[in-house]
Order: structure tokens, then C-alpha cells, then sequence
């Protein structure tokens, strides 16, 4: 059969039952006991990309790594050709039944036009959708005029150590004209939607200490600064009453949001507010008033409090004066912010009005990583656009993430432009239980990676 979406579809049934059986395999990165499914995934993936026609495929971990990669590469369209390289990963979050899930979470399970599995959103249906469309390219005649790279990550769950270890010691290995970033998910089933703007983020842990131990607090109360008093009134002078970051130069290298980000966001916020109303379910939308809910998750720096602890928090009474207490901060960050420098704006505030009765113990993180903006008009971008259109009959909208991809920035570094493609959905419950996708995304991504591949191919030519 020479037409590739046509082989994609009357192959549907195979590609359905090799979705499931990597779905099968445990590839829980974070877990030791899980080291030897990691490595078995691999293996089977390295097996299936020589079997579908890849030139080459290898397992490659490096010193720093605890979980495998697998490179295929096929370079039959010629050195002249472009290239796309395809990034996804293999590796799912843990998973017990305990955790309430409905059904055995590595046992695939299809209800109702959706398959319930650890991995069938995050993000073994990018792997699956798009290693298929590339056997239907291969399968084809004529063959893709574009040279095609797929890599597989093995522990983007768990630090990516591997895959940074690579790309800095060979990077003209992944080097391509387009990367293409399967990951994430679009806006709703029937509206396809494409990210261009990702935050980056930084952190930090601030510990507060006064006493040198716990302490009875009648016998002490009321001459020791409470360590977890001080650490709140630290906290709340972190924002002002609108929900605007109170650190001075916080937003020194931020860009405006420009009257083009807020036309393509209205579009988004209807999807938006609806899935906000139904996950979020807050008595109200808080935050910076001057901005829409799209500019506020994701074109406007954030800094949050994730987590607090100080004290005694078991059953009953214990009238102690702690001697300690911690948070936990992170700052979501915009396109020209340094992690390094907006981590020092943060730190030198808390210095600074830290009061002199406790003592402050802050703990930066390792080095954040930096946002991403992509360009909307650039070939990738509308390739991928053309490539929704076609697969889901509907033009895609554009929209900026809230979340950090690190290894976008880092495909930055061997790619001429950056594209996020994405095939999951929000209400996929990813990493939590019941994880589901519809078959009809799985099938939809099959065949917009097809379309891109044909329309970077075509336009080249």
C-alpha cells in the first residue's frame, strides 16, 4: 500500500494492540525495582523501530543515567533533505491500585471509546503515534523526502539525566532542522491546540530556626520569636493584595504581553475557564486583575508556595514551640528571565526582611530552567498547525503553557526550530489515577505526524 495514511488505517487494529503491550511494561523511572522494565521497554522499542524500516536504533544510557534512551535514525530521503527529529518519552509515573484506580493500572482497559492505563496519556501515545507514523511513511512509496531521527526518553519522570548527558557530549547526533516535542496534551477532544510559549522555572527551600530544639511553650511562649510565625509573616510579604509578586526586580526582564499573545489567548479562554470551573472549582479566579486567565497561566511570572511544614501536626494537643520551620517556593518564569537572577531577587528579599530573631537557612535548587517562546509563523509551527487541520478537521488554536519543558530548551541547542505537538487531553488524568486517553486521539495522532512529516517534506522540495 503506498499511501500512508491510508496504510496508518488499515493497520489500526496492530498499532491498537502494540499500544497496549508497551503499555504492559512497567517503566516506572523512579523506582529502582523497576530498573529491569525500563531496560526491557528499551529493548522492545530499540526491536520495533529496525523492525518498521529505521536504518538504525540503538540503547544508549550514559554514565549519568539510570534509565536508557533509544535513538532510531533513518537518512533515506539524502543528505540534501531536512530533518525532523522526534522527541517523546517511555517512563510513567507510579502507579498502585490503592491509589484509586477503577481498574489494574498497568492492564490496559477500554470503556467507552477510552483506554484506562498508567502511561496511555503521559506519554506512551506520543511514542506509539508517532513511531506508527513513521512505519506508514516507511511503508510507503514514495518514501518521506524528509530524514527522520526518534528519540526516546527513559527517565524524564525522574531528571533527565541521561538525555542532558547526551545531547552535551553528542550533539551533532540529534542535530535537525525541525524538532518535533511530543508531549502534553491539547485543549479538548475535538479542538486541537498548539503550544508556543512555555515558563521556566526555579526554586528554593527557605528553613526558619530559633530555638535549639523544641520547647515547652509555657514555659518559653512569648520570648522566642515561633519559628513558624516568622516564617509566615516572611511568606506573606512575598505578594501584594492583587496577587502580584512583591519582590523588588522581580519583574525587571519581563515582556509585555503584546496585543498579538492577547488575540491568539482570547481564543483559548473559554477552553480555559471551562476547565477551570471543572479542576479547579476555587470559589474565585485569583491573581494579577489587569490580565485575562490565559496571560495569567501562562505569560505572567509566577511564584508559589508548594509546600510549609513546622511543628507538631499529629493527633491532639502538644504545646510546643517548634524549633524550626520550612517552605517550599518556586517561581513559574517568562521569555528573558534568568532562573539564576530572579532566584538571587528572591533570595536577597527573604534576606531582607527576614527579621533578626530567627535564623535563615535557604536552599536553592539546582539550576531552573529557562522559558521557551516559539515562533507562531515559523515552518514548524505551521507545518503542525496544517498537520492538526487535517487529522482533527478543525484549526488549531494557540495557546502558552504554564508548565516548564526542560527539554525543549535543550532541543534548542541541536534544532534550527522547536515544535510542541501534542496528542493527550487535559481531563487524561495524568500521573493520577485512572489515566485514560480516547482512541480517537491516539488514531488522530497517527495521522497528524504523518501530515507533518508530508507537509516539512513538501515544502522543502
Amino acid at each position: 500500500m503506498s499511501n500512508p495514511y491510508e496504510y496508518a488505517k488499515a493497520n489500526w487494529n496492530r498499532f491498537l494492540e502494540e499500544y497496549q503491550e508497551l503499555l504492559r511494561i512497567r517503566t516506572i523511572s523512579t523506582q529502582p525495582q523497576h530498573a529491569d522494565d525500563v531496560a526491557a521497554a528499551a529493548e522492545w522499542l530499540r526491536a520495533m523501530m529496525l523492525r518498521i524500516g529505521m536504518d538504525r536504533a540503538e540503547v544508549i544510557l550514559m554514565p549519568e543515567g539510570r534509565c536508557p534512551l533509544v535513538l532510531g535514525e533513518w537518512h533515506g530521503a539524502g543528505s540534501d533533505a531536512p530533518t525532523i527529529l522526534i522527541y517523546c518519552h517511555y517512563d510513567v509515573q507510579p502507579a498502585e491500585i490503592a491509589d484509586g484506580w477503577d481498574t489494574e493500572p498497568f492492564e490496559p482497559t477500554i470503556k467507552n471509546g477510552r483506554l484506562y492505563c498508567r502511561g496511555a496519556v503521559d506519554s506512551k501515545l506520543h511514542v506509539m503515534a508517532n513511531l506508527k507514523a513513521v512505519e506508514s511513511w516507511l511503508a510507503a512509496e514514495p518514501k518521506p523526502k524528509v530524514n527522520i531521527k526518534v528519540v526516546l526518553e527513559g527517565e524524564e519522570e525522574s531528571g533527565s539525566e541521561n538525555i542532558n548527558a547526551f545531547i552535551a557530549r553528542h550533539p551533532e547526533r540529534l542535530a535537525a532542522d525541525i524538532a518535533m516535542i511530543s508531549d502534553g496534551a491539547i485543549l479538548a477532544p475535538k479542538q486541537p491546540s498548539l503550544t508556543y510559549g512555555l515558563r521556566g522555572i526555579t526554586a528554593l527551600e527557605l528553613h526558619v530556626t530559633a530555638p535549639v530544639s523544641d520547647l515547652h511553650s509555657g514555659h518559653w511562649g512569648g520570648s522566642v520569636h515561633n519559628p513558624i510565625q516568622a516564617l509566615s509573616e516572611i511568606l506573606s510579604q512575598l505578594h501584594d493584595e492583587n496577587g502580584t509578586v512583591a519582590v523588588p526586580g522581580f519583574y525587571d526582564d519581563v515582556v509585555p504581553v503584546t496585543a498579538t499573545d492577547r488575540a491568539l489567548l482570547e481564543r483559548v479562554e473559554p477552553f480555559l475557564q471551562a476547565e477551570w470551573d471543572d479542576v479547579v472549582a476555587a470559589p474565585a479566579v485569583w491573581g494579577e486583575s489587569e490580565y485575562i486567565l490565559p496571560e495569567r497561566l501562562g505569560a505572567r511570572p509566577t511564584l508559589e508556595i508548594n509546600g510549609i511544614h513546622g511543628g507538631y501536626t499529629g493527633a491532639g494537643m502538644k504545646t510546643v514551640l517548634p524549633a524550626r520551620a520550612f517552605a517550599k517556593i518556586t517561581c513559574r518564569l517568562v521569555p528573558r528571565q534568568n532562573p539564576a537572577r530572579v532566584l538571587k531577587t528572591v533570595v536577597d528579599h527573604i534576606q531582607n526582611i527576614a527579621p533578626d530573631t530567627v535564623s535563615l537557612d535557604i536552599r536553592p535548587s539546582e539550576p531552573g530552567a529557562e522559558a521557551v517562546l516559539l515562533d507562531v509563523d515559523g515552518l514548524a509551527m505551521q507545518a503542525a498547525a496544517q498537520a492538526y487541520t487535517y487529522a482533527w478537521g478543525v484549526e488549531p488554536v494557540f495557546e502558552r503553557s504554564g508548565g516548564s519543558v526542560p527539554i525543549c530548551f535543550e532541543c534548542m541547542k541541536v534544532a534550527d526550530e522547536v515544535v510542541i505537538m501534542s496528542y493527550g487531553l487535559k481531563s487524561g488524568r495524568a500521573h493520577g489515577p485512572n489515566e485514560n486517553i480516547t482512541l480517537q486521539n491516539f488514531a488522530n495522532g497517527i495521522q497528524a505526524t504523518i501530515k507533518f512529516i508530508d507537509v516539512v517534506g513538501s515544502r522543502d522540495a
